[in-house]
């Protein structure tokens, strides 16, 4: 699978193809037996990784980050090769998500320090969640809705816009509320629904707003988004990093200690701080688990420098 594009204008036939292919994974897939459809699953993660694409170059150029390399060798190769099953694991999982009962979603879910969560939630303070890119974490929202936690979150606006629509209606069915990414008008929504002391969940390793918070990172400089931090500062929520990965056929996360704001220095002193500290959360939980960190995107700003693109493809 491919991470859909954004854009403008009329769908191209590559936008066409890419809609019927999530079309395809929610009906077709959705509906396969399990076995058949992880073995089919496994097979394409394995002939990705065999084709070495863009995406599993920059795959290992990150984990060579990761593990403090200086170039891609037998090690980075062979957990990229790991990275990329959990990854269409994630994918299948997606399509799958619908069928799953609140048995399954509760049962096979391994969390630890989710008490943080429901005390503030339960004392009628706001929690935002702050996650990367790792395990399932579609499948983490699930399991808070089935705990009695209905969230909000932030969609992308992908093109095509029926594309856009498949992901809102799949979230949606899933019990979150979905609010498209539109810079001031998303934040706004965000800061009433901690205010009314509900739960808002974001992944922010890596910057899509070109309004990031330059952090280091695995020992060098990425590009993080602010916006988790300046919800807490504004609304008085409670900041909880939040790591993914997969232990065998379950899900597991750790919900770590809340990120308090500095006592001293000016709003955007703090907003570097907070997010700072995020970043070494997720920087020990990526470390932990590399295998379950889907990132086939640029994050460090070395990579960015000189792509128009700014690593979004």
């Amino acid at each position: 699978m491919t991470t859909p594009r954004r854009g403008e204008g009329a769908p191209s036939l590559r936008d066409e193809v890419t809609d019927a292919a999530y079309a395809m994974g929610w009906t077709v897939v959705r509906k396969m037996p399990e076995s058949a459809a992880r073995l089919a699953f496994t097979a394409l993660a394995d002939r990705t990784w065999h084709r070495y694409g863009t995406g599993v170059r920059q795959l290992e150029r990150n984990l060579c980050r990761v593990l403090g390399k200086d170039a891609v060798d037998d090690e980075v190769r062979v957990l990229s090769k790991k990275v990329l099953r959990s990854y269409f694991r994630y994918w299948l999982e997606v399509f799958r998500l619908p069928e799953y009962d609140r048995a399954r979603i509760l049962g096979r879910m391994r969390v630890t320090g989710e008490k943080k969560i429901f005390t503030n939630l339960d004392s009628g303070r706001g929690v935002i969640l702050a996650l990367p890119h790792m395990g399932n974490y579609e499948h983490a929202g699930a399991w808070l809705v089935h705990c009695g936690y209905p969230f909000t979150t932030v969609a992308e606006r992908l093109k095509p816009e029926s594309l856009f629509d498949r992901f809102v209606e799949f979230r949606e069915s899933l019990g979150m509320e979905v609010l498209a990414h539109r810079g001031g008008s998303a934040y706004g929504r965000l800061a009433q629904r901690l205010r009314a002391g509900r739960p808002v969940c974001l992944v922010v390793d890596r910057d899509l707003t070109e309004s990031g918070v330059d952090v280091e990172f695995f020992g060098a400089t990425a590009r993080m988004p602010a916006v988790s931090a300046a919800l807490a500062l504004q609304t008085g929520a409670a900041l909880i990093p939040v790591t993914l990965w997969y232990e065998g056929e379950y899900w597991a996360a750790r919900v770590h200690a809340e990120i308090p704001a500095p006592a001293g220095g000016g709003r955007q002193e703090k907003i570097q701080a907070m997010t700072q500290e995020l970043a070494g959360v997720f920087e020990d939980g990526i470390a932990a688990h590399p295998e379950d960190w889907h990132m086939l995107q640029k994050v460090w700003v070395d990579d960015l420098a000189g792509d128009p693109a700014g690593g979004r493809r």
